[in-house]
């Protein structure tokens, strides 16, 4: 029963910082699409057909990922 509260606690504080990476990689993908990427819609492009949109956006995704996994991790 002593292990079982710290193990809860872990499974707390990683469970939010997976939700704050979440939120953030969100934000960061929106904004970056909307002031970098301004002459381009992605999903529209995407809707299209695309794949070109379809693989930046993703490689976008798999960069911010990173950046914000690294940064919570200290």
């Amino acid at each position: 029963m002593e292990m079982t509260i710290p193990m809860l606690m872990t499974m707390v504080i990683n469970l939010i910082y997976t939700v704050l990476a979440i939120a953030l990689a969100v934000y960061a993908v929106r904004f970056v699409d909307k002031k970098v990427f301004t002459k381009i819609d992605f999903q529209d492009e995407i809707k299209k057909g695309n794949l070109a949109a379809a693989v930046l956006l993703a490689a976008m995704l798999i960069f911010i990922g990173i950046v914000v996994s690294s940064g919570l991790k200290g």
